[in-house]
């Protein structure tokens, strides 16, 4: 099972997570832009952090929302939106290139993330962005949520000639639609016990259990862990550990 964090999400003084903390125990790190956070020493570093652990990278970038994170939707043309995307994988790949580092999938953040899982039209520009920067001539993958419209996604991005990841997560409560239980919701985010055992549910038998009791199978690829703070590092090391049989 593979781990992914978003990471590099620090931006001039102000720092954000605790990346160096994180890396030794992920397998894929998908790393700001600069558009919702992160600059380019901020990027030089996380980069080199990968390099040192072996660890994967993938691009993440967002809407240019820079104040708010990233988190505020944007109404973005097509053509707006791919340009914007490009921007951003092109930064990121040069600057992995720069190191001697390959850029390997791009994971879109926050708003960006969910347009992309409501919007067919939204996800149609994403893939066609993905679909027409090569880095180092080798097609990037997608990550997006596993949900219960895999078939539709994976049909629609095998017509765009793009790979797909499909990720779950690891301290997010599922509601019984298969979507992540809003965090504004009690419950939203698991605490550290219930965490490990989403993680072993999704180790064991492929599924997790939802808001309402339900058992939801995930086909995935990876699961998305987060290491904003001390405690979170943790359990993401206590999830490495588990996976390991330790």
């Amino acid at each position: 099972m593979l781990l992914n964090c978003d990471l590099g999400e620090s931006y001039g003084s102000w720092t954000m997570g605790h990346d160096a903390s994180v890396m030794p125990h992920i397998d894929q790190a998908s790393i700001a832009c600069g558009f919702h956070a992160g600059d380019p020493l901020t990027m030089r570093r996380t980069l080199a952090l990968a390099g040192e652990h072996g660890v994967a990278i993938g691009a993440h970038p967002a809407y240019p929302d820079l104040v708010g994170f990233g988190r505020r939707s944007m109404a973005l043309g097509s053509e707006e939106l791919i340009a914007t995307l490009h921007y951003q994988i092109a930064a990121l790949d040069g600057m992995a290139r720069s190191q001697g580092l390959t850029l390997s999938y791009v994971k879109p953040h926050g708003a960006l993330y969910h347009d992309m899982m409501g919007s067919t039209a939204v996800r149609a520009a994403v893939l066609q962005a993905v679909a027409s920067y090569a880095s180092g001539g080798q097609p990037l993958a997608l990550m997006l949520q596993a949900t219960a419209h895999a078939a539709e996604h994976r049909a629609q991005a095998q017509a765009a000639a793009v790979p797909l990841l499909f990720e779950a997560f690891a301290d997010r409560c599922y509601a019984d639609d298969g979507s992540l239980l809003p965090r504004s919701r009690p419950g939203a985010v698991h605490a550290r016990e219930r965490m490990l055992a989403q993680v072993a549910q999704l180790q064991r038998d492929g599924a997790v259990t939802t808001h309402g009791g339900n058992v939801l199978p995930l086909h995935f690829d990876t699961v998305c862990v987060h290491g904003d703070n001390p405690e979170g590092v943790a359990a993401i090391a206590a999830i490495r550990a588990l996976l390991q049989g330790g």
